[in-house]
């Protein structure tokens, strides 16, 4: 059996929890007070994934950079392919929250968006 221990970032508690798996088998979560935690516990030992957020220049905007982030989480392990996905790349204003800024990020599924509004010039 072994044991792993996440901290919660499912809710601002942070709550220490412990979790026992045998093989890739979550058997017990334990030290979690909410059931966000649980889900969080299960899922960061058996296929993590992160939200990833970054910025891309915007050309003619009343702003040089625009926010964007990943629609939903990605595997862990994408995201470096994810943010070289980004790498070059140029939005003509006006970008609205939302907007696709780069589809199928890194072969994720996972479609990068506009996190803000810039306006043109």
């Amino acid at each position: 059996m072994e044991i792993r221990n996440v901290t919660c970032i499912g809710c601002p508690m942070g709550c220490q929890i412990t979790v026992e798996m045998d093989g890739s088998e979550v058997l017990n979560v334990t030290g979690n007070t909410c059931k966000r935690g649980d889900a969080y516990a299960r899922k960061e030992v058996t296929n993590p994934a992160r939200i990833v957020t970054s910025t891309v220049k915007v050309i003619g905007g009343k702003a040089d950079m625009v926010s964007v982030k990943t629609r939903k989480d990605i595997p862990k392990g994408k995201i470096f392919d994810c943010v070289k996905a980004l790498k070059g790349v140029e939005v003509k204003a006006p970008v609205h929250i939302g907007d696709v800024i780069v589809p199928d990020a890194a072969g994720t599924g996972v479609d990068i968006v506009a996190s803000k509004n810039v306006e043109k010039k």
